[in-house]
């Protein structure tokens, strides 16, 4: 069974960082994408950044220049530096693993809460 486990949320005040960390545990292939979804209350869930295991990056316009995302391919880890942090980036944040080769599969986990204070 896979499992994915999210560290690092928290409260912090606008302006400052937060790191976030996920670590999947399981059998998984290794050609996937992993990346990193938040959902605010009344607001649909949306993609923050993700990361094929290639390396090749994206994100959503909102965090370009402020988020940085990054894998360890070795430990099934991925991590989102969240820096300049904005009230408006409040929300859970899941993170995703998605398979893109043979057997597809797409796992998440339980999510992590950051708030930003104004």
């Amino acid at each position: 069974q896979v499992q994915l486990v999210e560290s690092g949320g928290g409260v912090v005040q606008a302006g400052g960082s937060l790191r976030l960390s996920c670590a999947a545990s399981g059998s998984i292939s290794s050609i996937n994408i992993m990346g990193w979804y938040r959902q605010a209350p009344g607001r649909q869930r949306e993609l923050v950044a993700g990361i094929t295991s290639g390396g090749s990056t994206n994100y959503a316009d909102s965090v370009k220049g402020r988020f940085t995302i990054s894998r360890d391919n070795g430990k099934n880890t991925v991590n989102l530096q969240m820096d300049s942090l904005k009230p408006e980036d409040t929300a859970v944040y899941y993170c995703n693993v998605r398979g893109i080769g043979f057997g597809k599969y797409d796992y998440w986990g339980q999510g992590t809460q950051v708030t930003v204070s104004s």
